[in-house]
């Protein structure tokens, strides 16, 4: 593909994979360059690859600096990069917490701090947060990772609001469960399975759901349109039957809307 002047640029963390190679892959095909911000990895015929851990800044600001001296410009940023851990709140150990978010909430925070001041000198730019339905469902026995994805909503919220006058767009996009590495990877602890006794089914039913969950292209799509709307809609929900029950947890009583995931996720 002719690279171009006029040719809009996307950048992606942990595009090498999942959602953020399905996002990838849907942006090039479209006409975008496309460059995957990732710890592992390597350039492809849809992307370019550029080292970068989201978790430590200094490799993100090392990874923005190439791609800008590359581009001259970013027009889209997606920050994707995260992982999950599943476990009970009491036996999660507080190291295993603290990176949870320090991968999936200071992460994104830290790629769009980093990539901000090109877009305001642009005055234009799009940033999306790849969220979950588990921050508007938080779900049993994997509460720092929906806890971390409530706090990139509160994060897009504020921050939409901020730099919408330089002419920068945010939002997140929250996908429901998705069948992709993700699962496999999934830091689980065991430990106080004897105690909580409705923690192996509930992980277990979790993961079922992901591995019989939508594809990752179909994220890609959405994420893309978020992309190219004059004005995104600041939290968008994929999936038929997740945006169903998005709605409904926002005309229930929150009690009961926590009580029908309860529910759902911890039968013994």
């Amino acid at each position: 593909m002719t690279n171009s002047v006029s040719q809009k640029v996307v950048v992606i963390t942990g595009a090498g994979k999942g959602i953020g190679k399905a996002t990838a892959k849907y942006f090039w095909e479209r006409g975008f360059r496309v460059f995957d911000l990732g710890r592992s990895g390597e350039s492809t015929e849809f992307c370019e690859h550029v080292y970068c851990d989201v978790a430590i800044p200094e490799t993100i600001d090392s990874a923005r600096d190439e791609v800008f001296k590359r581009c001259g410009k970013v027009d889209v940023l997606v920050c994707n990069a995260g992982f999950g851990v599943s476990g009970s709140v009491e036996f999660t150990e507080l190291e295993d917490a603290k990176r949870q978010f320090d991968v999936n909430f200071f992460g994104g925070f830290s790629t769009a701090k980093a990539f901000l001041p090109i877009m305001r000198r642009q005055k234009s730019g799009n940033i999306i947060f790849i969220s979950s339905v588990a921050a508007e469902f938080p779900i049993p026995f994997q509460a720092f990772y929906s806890a971390s994805k409530a706090a990139i909503n509160a994060l897009v919220y504020a921050l939409r609001q901020e730099v919408k006058g330089f002419g920068i767009k945010v939002s997140a996009v929250m996908p429901g469960d998705t069948r992709t590495s993700f699962t496999d990877n999934r830091k689980k602890s065991g430990e106080g399975k004897d105690v909580y006794r409705a923690q192996g089914e509930s992980i277990k039913k979790m993961e079922k759901d992901e591995r019989k969950g939508m594809s990752p292209d179909a994220v890609a799509k959405v994420v893309y349109k978020q992309a190219v709307k004059k004005r995104p809609k600041v939290l968008v929900t994929v999936g038929g039957s997740y945006k169903f029950f998005v709605f409904l947890k926002r005309i229930l009583p929150n009690t009961m809307a926590n009580d029908i995931v309860g529910e759902m996720y911890c039968k013994k």
